[in-house]
C-alpha cells in the first residue's frame, strides 16, 4: 500500500515514522509548504518531496493528514475524492458543515476516513475502559506548557477535545446538557477552560485543560458503583479501588512500553485493506468535534458577558 505523509511538522514526522513501520506499506512522499521541511523528513526516509497535495493525488492509496487544523477539510476532502484512504489528525475539521462534508465524501467513495484521537489506542485506556461496565463520573485533566503549535485554534480544540472522546466514549450515551467556563491568559483566545457534560444515561463528565502550566498532566478518573480507577495516561498506570467485605482494596497496573501512535497506524492500515472496520471513523470525530465547538461557544459567550 503507498502512502503519503501531508504536513512534515511535529505529528508528521512522528507518523512518518510510524506508517513507514507498518508492514506492507510504502511510504511514497512527503508534503509540506516549507521545502526544507519536506526535504529533511523525505532524505529520512527515501521518498520523494512534494511542494503542494494537489501534486500527490491518484498517487498513493491512503494520506495522512497534518496539517494546521485550519486547513483539515480542503486538504482531506481532496484526498478523499481522489479515492485516497485518509487519516486525519484531530480535530477532524473546524466546523461541524466541513465534518459532514468529509464523511459524505467518504462514504460516497467508499474509503476510510479515520480521525488521530490517538489517546483512544492506548494501552491504559484499553485496559481502564475494559474494566468500566457503566461510569457514573469521569474527571479528566490535561495540563501542558505553551506551544506555539496548535495555537491556531484554542486549548478546547487542542487538548480538551482528547478527554471530550474519550469521556463520551466511556458514557456511551448521547449528550444531554453541557456547561463550561474558560480564559484566555497567554493568546487571543482561550488558554484555558473547563466544562462540565450530562449524558442521557446518567453519567456525567468534568474536564480541565489547560495550555498554560508548567508541568505536562494527563490524569482521568472514573467512578462506577463498584469501582474507581484513577489513570495516569503520561506515565501509564492505572490505580483500582474497592470495597470488598468492609475492607477498601488497592491494586495497581502498569501499561507502559505501549505505542498509541504506532496501534493507531496499525489499524489505519488495517481498515485501509478492509482487514478490519474503522475504529474511530469520521462520525466519531464529528461527535467530538461537536462537544468542543459547544464548549468553545460557550466560554466565549460567558468571556463576552465579563469582560
Amino acid at each position: 500500500m503507498k502512502a503519503v505523509i501531508i504536513g512534515a511538522g511535529h505529528m508528521g514526522r512522528y507518523h512518518a515514522d510510524k506508517l513507514a513501520a507498518c508492514k506492507g506499506v510504502e511510504l511514497a512522499g512527503v508534503v509540506d509548504a516549507d521545502p526544507a521541511r519536506a526535504a529533511e523528513l523525505a532524505k529520512k526516509h527515501g521518498v520523494k518531496v512534494f511542494s503542494g497535495y494537489q501534486d500527490i493525488l491518484g498517487k498513493a492509496d491512503a494520506a495522512i493528514v497534518a496539517v494546521p487544523t485550519d486547513r483539515h477539510h480542503e486538504v482531506a476532502a481532496a484526498c478523499l475524492e481522489a479515492g485516497m484512504h485518509v487519516l486525519v489528525e484531530k480535530p477532524i475539521a473546524t466546523s461541524i458543515e466541513e465534518a459532514d462534508a468529509l464523511i459524505a465524501i467518504a462514504e460516497r467513495r467508499r474509503v476510510v476516513l479515520q480521525v488521530g484521537h490517538v489517546e483512544r489506542y492506548s494501552k491504559a485506556f484499553a485496559a481502564l475502559a475494559a474494566r468500566m461496565d457503566r461510569p457514573v463520573f469521569v474527571e479528566a485533566e490535561r495540563l501542558s506548557g505553551f506551544k506555539q503549535r496548535g495555537a491556531e485554534v484554542d486549548v478546547v480544540l487542542d487538548l480538551m477535545i482528547h478527554d471530550l472522546d474519550l469521556a463520551a466514549a466511556l458514557a456511551r450515551a448521547e449528550v444531554l446538557e453541557v456547561s463550561a467556563c474558560g480564559f484566555r491568559v497567554l493568546t487571543g483566545d482561550i488558554d484555558i477552560a473547563n466544562a462540565r457534560i450530562e449524558f442521557a444515561n446518567g453519567c456525567a463528565a468534568n474536564l480541565s485543560a489547560s495550555r498554560v502550566s508548567q508541568s505536562a498532566v494527563r490524569k482521568l478518573r472514573v467512578f462506577q458503583s463498584d469501582l474507581y480507577v484513577s489513570a495516569d495516561l503520561q506515565a501509564g498506570t492505572l490505580r483500582y479501588v474497592r470495597q470488598s467485605s468492609g475492607t477498601i482494596e488497592q491494586t495497581e497496573e502498569h501499561h507502559q512500553g505501549g505505542d498509541a501512535l504506532a496501534a493507531q497506524a496499525a489499524a489505519f492500515v488495517a481498515a485501509a485493506r478492509g482487514e478490519a472496520p474503522v475504529r474511530l471513523d469520521g462520525r466519531e470525530g464529528r461527535r467530538a468535534l461537536a462537544l468542543a465547538l459547544e464548549v468553545g461557544r460557550l466560554v466565549r459567550e460567558r468571556l463576552e458577558r465579563f469582560e
